[in-house]
């Protein structure tokens, strides 16, 4: 099926005298995690991991993918002819080093520019001009081949009450007029869709476990203009926002619009999140500000509203994650059960919350080496039986009224070997010490990562991906721009000073490809300490409710303080889930958060 879908693309590039295609993963608002209709990277090779790009020529295919999902494309691509390059490893070449060398005088790059960004188009460009090549990037050739493609989601927008969010759309756009005015433009125009919802205090379901509505806003001085699809929003929604001094216009209509802006106005807009279609769409003489849309940074800065109503949701979605734990301990090998059905009853205990919407990302249920997969996705119709020995791993979250929340863990469900055992404490170790951080203002994610690392790096171990992620409220599980990372890698924008209201996930792993998977996930809230004469300190805050598998804990590893840490937190587990157990489950909990 992928070779005939190739073959009829490579057709399509032929007539053009296309001789390499690009298909990133994204739609026409640079997202991470995009629509049915824009998985278009997906429907060409057969990867479904939510990152990568695709490169097709005539007689070759490669995919890029980076750490996370190296084992998982490895077995996706297989018998697809598209060969995967694996990120940041030794010997393997970026996708722009790799077209530098393969471009050459009067060959031809294809891509959409709606779906690629306005820095990497530019890039692109340069490199084509550079060997005597050119650009086709006004072209959806997927499209062309893609006959039963899914159409445009269009489902309705909502407002999202003050009460959850403390600030008004008033205020946030009062907020945004006054970074414009310091930035010295005239004109905002934002893409980005999470902004756009936090900017208007509403959300929709455009995109799976993403509460965004598909849409454009242009601002200035005096105007906000909403572009977005007219049927997706009610009259009472309408209403609300003219009230706010909101417009509405056609989805469709955002490129003429921009098209006309005048020359003489200087544009707000962030470079590297835009499409190069909609840079290529400005006036040539127009005066483009090029910095990160100030909501970014607003929105990642929690209000004391949000933080509390966060702990609220954590504390709900750890009940339901802890009673599917107990669940599943209690009928391991009595009952029949999957990594996909227990997917499913997991969905069953949050659906019984107060306030759930939605998961906040499909989960990851893996067992034994499945786990190994970092980002693993199991089907109803591939997927391992769980058997009642060794680990099994669940990365999950939901979407409430209350925030978003996103926990990682892994707990025995039989006999472990030594080294599962191992393995396991030493993760546990780094979350809890990095969770335990104090730190003078200033510092960033890069300052702290080592804190996570630290107990797995001592013993010649690693993990291949981030630390720790800026997580959304009510919005995306993965935000900008804050985040924990060993080294600052440029695209990801998730190094920033850490500040009071930031919630980063603190997530540490070890992944033995063949054997086992190991992550523990908790968010953390960060918060002011105290400030002296040395300046002003901060601290983190456990936001994640739920009983760390003592089952997998080898406590001779531990010395006072971990064993400390790893009391105080389920002294704190237990007296906020107590009351959501029934007598069976409190049992078990008193239990499963005992001191060490």
């Amino acid at each position: 099926m992928i070779t005939e879908r190739l073959a009829a693309l490579r057709a399509e590039m032929s007539k053009r005298g296309i001789d390499a295609y690009l298909i990133p993963t994204a739609d026409f608002h640079q997202s991470e995690y995009v629509g049915r209709y824009f998985t278009c990277r997906k429907y060409m090779t057969g990867f479904t991991g939510s990152a990568g790009s695709a490169l097709i020529m005539p007689q070759k295919a490669i995919l890029w993918t980076d750490g996370r999902y190296f084992i998982q494309a490895e077995k996706e691509l297989k018998g697809s002819t598209v060969e995967l390059y694996k990120m940041g490893e030794e010997g393997v070449p970026t996708i722009t080093k790799f077209l530098e060398d393969y471009l050459h005088e009067g060959s031809c790059l294809g891509f959409d520019g709606r779906v690629v960004d306005s820095k990497t188009g530019k890039t692109l460009g340069e490199i084509a001009e550079k060997k005597g090549a050119s650009v086709h990037w006004d072209e959806d050739l997927v499209d062309l081949v893609w006959a039963d493609r899914p159409a445009l989601s269009c489902k309705p927008a909502w407002s999202l009450d003050v009460s959850y969010v403390g600030k008004t759309r008033e205020e946030k756009i009062a907020q945004v007029r006054k970074a414009m005015e310091e930035a010295g433009a005239d004109i905002h125009v934002i893409t980005t869709l999470d902004d756009i919802a936090w900017l208007l205090n509403v959300r929709g379901g455009d995109v799976a476990c993403n509460p965004v509505v598909l849409s454009y806003v242009v601002m200035t001085s005096e105007r906000v203009i909403w572009f977005v699809q007219g049927q997706a929003v009610s009259e009472a929604l309408a209403e609300e926002l003219k009230a706010a001094g909101v417009e509405l216009k056609e989805y469709s209509a955002f490129y003429p619009e921009v098209t006309a802006l005048p020359a003489d106005k200087a544009i707000l807009l962030d470079q590297s999140k835009i499409s190069y279609a909609l840079l290529k769409s400005f006036a040539a003489d127009v005066k483009l500000v090029d910095k990160q849309n100030p909501t970014v940074l607003m929105k990642a800065i929690k209000t004391p509203v949000e933080m509390e109503n966060m702990r609220k949701a954590h504390i709900k979605d750890g009940a339901a994650l802890t009673k599917f734990i107990y669940w599943m301990k209690k009928n391991v090998g009595k009952i029949p059960m999957d990594e996909y059905s227990v997917g499913e009853k997991l969905e069953e205990f949050r659906r019984e919350q107060e306030g759930f919407l939605e998961n906040s990302f499909g989960a990851i249920c893996a067992y034994g080496p499945n786990a190994a997969q970092c980002h693993y996705s199991a089907s109803k119709e591939n997927c391992a039986v769980i058997e009642a020995r060794g680990l099994f791993l669940c990365d999950s979250g939901g979407q409430y009224y209350e925030g978003t929340t996103d926990v990682t863990r892994t707990w025995a469900v039989g006999p472990l070997t030594h080294e599962e055992k191992l393995h396991f404490t030493l993760v546990m170790k780094g979350m809890l010490n990095l969770a335990a951080a104090k730190f003078l203002y200033g510092c960033r994610g890069i300052n702290l990562d080592y804190l996570a690392r630290g107990p797995l790096w001592e013993q010649g171990l690693d993990f291949n991906h981030g630390t720790g992620h800026g997580v959304g409220y009510l919005l995306n599980v993965h935000e900008a721009p804050n985040g924990f990372r060993w080294r600052i890698v440029p695209e990801r924008n998730d190094s920033c000073i850490l500040e009071e209201g930031m919630i980063t996930s603190d997530e540490p792993g070890l992944y033995i490809e063949g054997s086992h998977g190991i992550r523990t996930e908790n968010l953390i809230l960060c918060k002011k300490a105290e400030k002296n004469q040395y300046g002003q300190f901060m601290e983190f805050e456990h936001l994640t409710m739920a009983p760390i598998d003592l089952d997998a804990v080898v406590p001779e590893l531990l010395d006072e303080t971990d064993k400390k840490r790893l009391n105080d937190y389920h002294r704190d587990v237990y007296e906020k889930l107590a009351p959501y157990m029934d007598e069976e489950e409190l049992a078990w909990l008193a239990e499963a958060t005992r001191a060490i």
